[in-house]
């Protein structure tokens, strides 16, 4: 079979053909009567060979290797070829962002578009400097996608950076509340506790929806900066978990703080007074828990607040008797 026949049926150009000749990969066997070169079935086959080969990305070199090298083992070569072509995706995944991102901020000029790439840039810096400075930026210089500062802010181990870029997120648009919102169901503790610092941070109302729906989650550190944001915003639905934080002792100081502030609302003092005091039934809890939620009564108001610091001014924990009796004394004072 001639050259050009070959061409047509293999899908391989002439040209392919004729160089495939120069580097020896394969030439044709056979002879013409007319003394033209004539490709033979077993020639055709290499040729195939060849194309499937390169299609997995096999160099000219390395496919030489494959088809003549009787020693030749391919286990190696494709584990490399994987490696390869995980990184190029890896490459051409993160370009495509970066390109996305670019154009979600529609850049007017060029100029608009290196200042993007150059925060862009700065913000995965190694520097934390760059970084915080990039973040502080963002608002006033450049306008940066959100997808960028939301990204950055779940990754920023730094806490300086970190709270810069949760200041930039909580000026900008509503959209960063569903980005950050999806970093609570991140396998890793360390990105929904990010998420949720983020969202807690950010003013709108749209951010309320998202610390509710945490109230129920299954990281108790998420539980408590959300009911610590809905107790400073002044929702009720926070109180169960702000009296577990400060019954578990996880922050329970601000825990105790934001239920002073809601305990303000006479409709919701008694509520908070009736949640501290049934977790106080002797044997309940251990001493330091109980000793931490009498502390917690002593800014909510009340009678049944008066009550329960009654009953607590003797009881048989003397730290807690001693606690309930102060905080009567200054409940007492003019």
């Amino acid at each position: 079979m001639l050259i050009g026949e070959v061409a047509r049926r293999s899908g391989v150009s002439a040209r392919m053909l004729r160089h495939y000749d120069s580097l020896g990969l394969v030439r044709p066997t056979g002879r013409t009567d007319g003394g033209y070169r004539e490709y033979s079935g077993e020639d055709i086959r290499r040729i195939f060979h060849i194309e499937s080969l390169r299609s997995l990305g096999l160099t000219l070199r390395e496919v030489r290797s494959a088809l003549d090298d009787p020693g030749f083992r391919p286990a190696e070569l494709v584990d490399d070829l994987i490696r390869q072509t995980r990184e190029r995706i890896a490459g051409e995944t993160a370009l495509l962002t970066r390109l996305r991102r670019i154009g979600a901020a529609e850049p007017a000029e060029w100029e608009d578009v290196l200042q993007i790439v150059a925060l862009l840039h700065a913000l995965g810096s190694e520097s934390a400097g760059k970084r915080q400075r990039a973040a502080l930026s963002s608002v006033d210089d450049v306008s940066v996608p959100v997808e960028a500062l939301v990204e950055a802010v779940l990754s920023e181990t730094d806490p300086h950076v970190a709270g810069a870029l949760r200041w930039a997120l909580a000026q900008s648009s509503d959209s960063a509340v569903a980005l950050l919102a999806e970093g609570l169901d991140s396998p890793l503790a360390d990105v929904r506790k990010r998420a949720v610092q983020s969202i807690a941070e950010i003013p709108d109302d749209g951010a309320t929806a998202p610390l509710r729906g945490a109230l129920t989650h299954s990281d108790s550190v998420v539980r408590s900066y959300a009911a610590l944001a809905l107790g400073a915003r002044g929702f009720a639905d926070a109180v169960p978990t702000l009296i577990d934080m400060i019954v578990e002792g996880i922050h329970d100081v601000e825990a105790a703080d934001a239920l002073s502030v809601l305990a303000r609302r006479r409709a919701l003092a008694e509520q908070i007074s009736a949640g501290l005091v049934a977790c106080l039934a002797p044997g309940a809890l251990e001493p330091a828990a109980r000793r931490r939620l009498t502390q917690a009564l002593a800014d909510i108001p009340g009678i049944t607040t008066s009550r329960a610091l009654m009953d607590l001014s003797h009881d048989e924990d003397r730290a807690v008797a001693l606690t309930a009796t102060y905080l009567l004394t200054l409940r007492s004072a003019p």
